[in-house]
């Protein structure tokens, strides 16, 4: 067995206000503008939710802490995938106001394999840039 960590994270500063930046984590028609697809989501502690993704499988998961404005805690994994199955692993983002945006840091724990996590390193990378370039109302 293998002491390496499949663990990622990504940090992005978003001019936007800390409590406008939550709301594209919790909020399913703003969570699609930057994380594509289709979203659907009960955010709340134990609430599920979906992706079906423009480019590439559904993943799924739940809620497992919602603390407006600060932090969104979910599990994640792929819907059909015996290897990285829905709700397997961990995606914790927690957001620090920084003058008049935000950090967003994304982490994302207990990846499956090397390959999972440099697949997600690349994906959430994209992801959070593009949450980055949004027009934030």
């Amino acid at each position: 067995m293998s002491d390496e960590s499949f663990d990622i994270e990504v940090v992005q500063r978003v001019l936007a206000p800390r409590e406008v930046v939550f709301s594209y984590f919790t909020d399913p028609g703003r969570m699609a503008l930057w994380i594509g697809g289709r979203v659907t989501l009960d955010a709340r502690p134990g609430g599920q939710y979906r992706i079906h993704m423009v480019d590439g499988p559904t993943t799924a998961g739940e809620y497992r802490e919602i603390d407006p404005p600060r932090c969104v805690v979910l599990t994640w994994g792929m819907e059909g995938d015996p290897s990285f199955p829905a709700g397997s692993t961990t995606v914790e983002v927690t957001l620090t106001e920084d003058g008049e945006g935000t950090i967003v840091r994304l982490r994302h724990r207990n990846l499956p394999d090397a390959e999972m996590r440099r697949r997600h390193t690349e994906g959430w990378t994209e992801r959070v840039r593009q949450l980055a370039g949004n027009r934030f109302g």
